[in-house]
């Protein structure tokens, strides 16, 4: 009753704001109130489109448990793919819907009806979603008991999960403990192209050794700063050439000893004013002067593209490697060849599978993630190359096609899902 009082009223406010809005210009009060009214409305689609998501995922779970035995963890790919497709995420962010979707219909009620009634943003929920994903049914109701009562709606994302957390703990502090004790195995480092020829590493680790890691680097600036020589750089460059020094062992952080591949336009060689850049595989575009000025010992492994593609060859082995396997995960952009898919490439797949007569040549192969190489193998999903590119069918019959094309101006493949 709360929710559909509270929606009932919100559609009111919202056509009386837009009534207004064509009479006569809107004010700043109405478009203020516009902005509210929206920000509403988004959320409770979101909290609809969840439901969607969970009766899905019900539904096609009892389809294929009917047919037959089923694999658990082949069904729940299977689900978070479909739904990745479907709402153009990754799998992996299907799967974390999936999962929301889920819980909240698991004992979280007071947050639920917030989200619905667009009280609650998307993000604000999958947050306490997320810090109560290891709790039961009952441990989770006692916590959303306790946010509703706190009015959780009125405070911003990094006070939503402290709070929760922290309720979580209350109620089950042995739980607590052991889902940190298990957080500690997931240690990682990762690196992700960012824009201009830059990257970011990332190191996810227990919070003392991550504080700690920071307080030598700070502990290096101070020690820059006494130095006679002039100070030339700034605190974050200086503590970013230092954790590149200590982590490599050179004396200088632009004195790195490595192979990197590297794909270079070719008319990027012929005429030296050529604008197009070149790309390192994985990371995105870098200017091709860069490749031949500067210090250190890197070393530069070239692929030439024209058009932004790289001229592959063919192979008798059942398995993609050597050049082959390099060339393809060259024009593919080194990112998984799925549609609405950022996961680096992990195998190197038969489009036309191997088993029913499937050539490994440069044509017939694609760059796949783990999971969707994986989920391919699931029944019902099948991959063809059509006219346009290839296409992925779904094994509810959805077709999803991944076009690789070269990007005009830049010659940097691009593929496009339609």
């Amino acid at each position: 009753m709360f929710e559909q009082t509270f929606a009932l009223g919100r559609i009111l406010r919202y056509n009386q704001v837009m009534i207004s809005t064509r009479s006569s210009a809107p004010s700043e009060a109405l478009l203020i109130e516009r902005i509210a009214q929206l920000e509403e409305r988004k959320a409770a689609i979101a909290a609809e489109q969840s439901e969607a998501v969970l009766a899905f995922a019900t539904a096609h779970a009892e389809s294929q448990t009917a047919a037959g035995d089923v694999d658990p963890e082949m069904l729940e790919r299977s689900i978070a793919a479909q739904v990745g497709l479907a709402c153009r995420v990754s799998p992996t962010e299907g799967r974390r819907r999936v999962r929301i979707a889920r819980d909240l219909h698991s004992g979280h009620t007071r947050v639920r009806e917030l989200f619905a009634a667009g009280r609650l943003s998307e993000y604000q929920t999958a947050t306490i979603v997320a810090a109560t994903a290891h709790l039961s049914p009952a441990e989770r109701a006692e916590v959303d008991q306790e946010l509703a009562d706190r009015r959780v709606e009125a405070l911003g994302v990094r006070r939503i999960h402290d709070l929760t957390r922290s309720l979580a703990a209350q109620v089950a502090p042995e739980k607590f403990t052991a889902r940190c004790r298990a957080a500690r195995t997931g240690r990682r480092v990762s690196v992700r192209p960012a824009a201009d020829g830059m990257a970011d590493l990332t190191a996810h680790l227990p919070v003392e050794e991550a504080v700690a890691c920071y307080a030598a680097l700070a502990a290096a600036v101070n020690e820059v700063a006494v130095q006679p020589e002039p100070l030339t750089r700034g605190r974050g460059q200086i503590m970013a050439d230092t954790l590149v020094e200590r982590l490599t062992g050179q004396a200088t952080a632009r004195d790195v000893n490595i192979e990197i591949q590297v794909t270079v336009p070719v008319e990027a060689l012929i005429d030296p004013a050529s604008p197009l850049p070149a790309q390192i595989a994985g990371h995105g575009p870098v200017p091709v002067q860069f490749l031949t000025t500067g210090g250190g010992r890197r070393t530069w492994r070239r692929l030439i593209t024209r058009d932004g593609v790289v001229i592959g060859g063919d192979s008798r082995s059942r398995l993609f490697t050597g050049r082959l396997a390099a060339s393809i995960r060259a024009r593919d952009g080194h990112r998984c060849r799925e549609p609405y898919c950022d996961a680096p490439i992990r195998h190197i797949d038969h489009i036309h599978r191997w088993k029913d007569g499937g050539r490994t040549e440069f044509t017939n192969g694609r760059g796949l993630c783990a999971f969707h190489n994986h989920v391919r193998e699931v029944p019902g999903w099948r991959a063809e190359t059509a006219p346009t590119g290839i296409a992925t069918t779904t094994p509810v019959g959805r077709t999803y096609t991944s076009t690789l094309r070269p990007h005009t101006g830049e010659g940097v493949p691009q593929i496009i899902a339609g």
